[in-house]
């Protein structure tokens, strides 16, 4: 999942420090001074990248509080950092605390996490108590307000090396009986698993629906999907190729949400989209900062290769080109949608209230996640 780039295959760090904008309409559309607000719904701020860690290896400080900096910069108003397993998603949960307002947090088990956690139970049979204290944290942030969705969730045929077939099917099936009693939106994962995965999903005959996250399917698979009332997560993975483009300019803006998914699929240089972000306007690249090699990280610069919640206006951007319509119509469409599934309004309400009531919450979970 993880992945680096060349200043060659990054165009977006290419096109910071100097944008010659060739669209009018673009440059139009920035004297209009939209100001955008986004929900990044899928970002991965747990991940040790953002810590400094690469593949095991120290290479700077955490500079976590800088990138969540830029994000509010360019206008993401609320994060939803996601879970793939129990102790991670105790990480993002703890995360929501300490930022209550801004950053919610996803419970679940990951398709690629599945086998390890049925070895860790001492086999299947004990998969139901090891997924206990999952829905037990899903059910006590729902009340505090930091959990907005259970997953991540879903199958991953493209990865077998993390988790076999029939872990992956069996973790899954066990969290669609979890999410009819914790009632949340899912946030799901399917790659290379369409029949397997709509079948279980179906069948389930949820209360609650959900977002398939960063979507890589076809035109037909999304269509069905968006039939049975499921939102499409559109990421820098979704707009690698040309029939990746083709989904999003036939996916209804009324089933669109967007996430970077940092610090994974950002939009590369070879990627069909790149074409497209080197038509946007100066008031949305200006504010981000530039980036280097994480051996030479510099306080305030971005990390080149490692995505953040920063980028997430060229999704945005690609995909209002794609769709030819506006990018205010994309920005506000994928909000009121991340905002109606989510509920990101009462979540904050429920955290304000927990914080009052819990005057030291906040303190604690602050030093855990320092």
């Amino acid at each position: 999942m993880a992945s680096t780039s060349s200043s060659s295959n990054n165009p977006i760090s290419d096109t910071m420090a100097s944008l010659s904008v060739s669209d009018p309409s673009a440059e139009d559309e920035g004297k209009r001074v939209y100001q955008p607000r986004y929900i990044d719904v899928g970002i991965n701020l747990t991940d040790k990248m953002f810590q400094g860690v690469y593949n095991g290896r120290k290479s700077h400080d955490s500079d976590l509080e800088n990138v969540i900096q830029r994000a509010q910069a360019v206008g993401c108003k609320m994060l939803m950092v996601t879970g793939s397993d129990y102790q991670n998603s105790q990480d993002a949960v703890n995360m929501a605390k300490a930022y209550p307002g801004l950053i919610f947090a996803t419970v679940g088990v990951h398709p690629c996490s599945a086998s390890a956690l049925i070895n860790s139970a001492g086999g299947v049979e004990n998969l139901p108590s090891a997924l206990k204290p999952v829905e037990e944290l899903a059910l006590q942030g729902k009340t505090q307000g930091t959990v907005t969705a259970f997953g991540e969730l879903g199958l991953d045929y493209d990865r077998f090396h993390y988790s076999d077939k029939e872990s992956q099917l069996v973790v899954f099936e066990q969290q669609l009986e979890i999410a009819k009693r914790v009632d949340l939106p899912l946030f799901l994962h399917s790659r290379a698993a369409e029949e397997d995965f709509n079948r279980l999903l179906f069948a389930a005959k949820l209360p609650r629906k959900g977002l398939v996250h960063s979507f890589t399917g076809t035109v037909e698979e999304m269509k069905i999907l968006v039939g049975e009332g499921y939102d499409i997560g559109i990421n820098g993975c979704s707009l690698k190729t040309e029939e990746n483009l083709a989904v999003v300019k036939e996916l209804p803006l009324e089933r669109l949400q967007i996430e970077t998914d940092g610090p994974w699929c950002e939009i590369r240089g070879t990627h069909a989209s790149a074409k497209y972000l080197r038509t946007m306007p100066a008031y949305l690249t200006d504010i981000v900062p530039g980036d280097v090699k994480k051996d030479r990280f510099k306080v305030g610069m971005r990390v080149k290769g490692r995505n953040e919640p920063c980028a997430i206006a060229g999704v945005a951007w690609v995909i209002s080109q794609v769709k030819g319509c506006s990018f205010k119509e994309v920005c506000e469409k994928s909000w009121e949608n991340s905002m109606k599934m989510f509920r990101f309004d009462e979540a904050a309400i429920l955290q304000e209230e927990f914080k009052e009531s819990n005057p030291d919450s906040k303190a604690v979970e602050a030093e855990e996640q320092g």
